[in-house]
């Protein structure tokens, strides 16, 4: 399994439009970060999750070619806004794109993205085949998925576990239950937005000790803002088995 981190940032993005910080200055690549999703290799399969609005960008820097489903964490525009973008994908696979949400995510969906779910539709636009989670594990194309229900303050978001590999962005808080999901993991990438506290994001603290909690192998932090600090000196701080992640980052997985 290879997993690669197509956006570690959140809503805004690093650099934020019209910022001086020093982060948003930064010349280090590992500071310029995009709106957070991962793009996953598994058994010759190939899984995005989350489709913000880097999508484009994204999929074009990696030289993602194909693409078996999407899946989404939740409704937020920064996880969905680039979801027309899949067009491309039904013109060189010559198929509906896969779609995995729960109800209120393809609700959402439907709104935002009117034309695609219209019973007339305007050639070409994105063509998707939906199927919907209900909190159970779920296969796609021979994948199990295991999906991790976390609150972003009181709002319900999907992780997503596979094999040895667990992904929690936009989590404040995690139940006993769906720790003990993500518990066994060898990699684990959970969002840390900034170190004072938040409302519904971990703080680079929240986070350390969730990590500590879970007891992955390595765990990697993502969603970060400009707020965090700049990515080598936040590493400075972080015990061996804890990183940032960075956008381009591979990690790999035996599966």
């Amino acid at each position: 399994m290879i997993v690669t981190i197509l956006g570690s940032g959140t809503s805004q993005g690093v650099p934020v439009i019209g910022c001086e910080c020093p982060v948003c200055t930064s010349l280090d690549f590992r500071d310029k970060r995009l709106r957070a999703s991962i793009h996953i290799e598994v058994r010759g399969k190939s899984f995005i999750i989350d489709s913000g609005p880097d999508f484009r960008q994204q999929v074009l820097r990696e030289r993602i070619k194909k693409l078996d489903a999407l899946i989404f964490t939740h409704e937020h525009k920064d996880h969905t806004a680039g979801m027309d973008d899949i067009r491309s994908f039904n013109f060189l696979q010559q198929k509906d794109m896969p779609i995995y949400a729960d109800p209120r995510v393809l609700a959402q969906l439907k709104q935002e993205f009117a034309y695609v779910f219209s019973e007339k539709k305007y050639p070409g636009v994105p063509q998707v085949d939906i199927h919907e989670l209900n909190g159970e594990p779920f296969s796609v194309d021979g994948i199990e998925i295991t999906p991790i229900e976390v609150l972003h303050y009181t709002l319900p978001v999907y992780g997503f576990r596979i094999g040895d590999f667990t992904y929690i962005t936009d989590a404040k808080t995690i139940s006993e239950d769906s720790i003990e999901k993500i518990k066994g993991s060898k990699v684990l990438v959970i969002n840390a937005l900034q170190k004072t506290e938040h409302l519904s994001h971990l703080t680079l603290e929240e986070a350390i000790t969730m990590a500590e909690k879970i007891g992955a192998e390595k765990t990697y932090f993502t969603h970060l803002s400009h707020k965090m600090g700049k990515h080598q000196e936040v590493l400075a701080e972080l015990p061996d088995h804890i990183s940032i992640a960075y956008d381009g980052l591979k990690i790999a997985l035996e599966d």
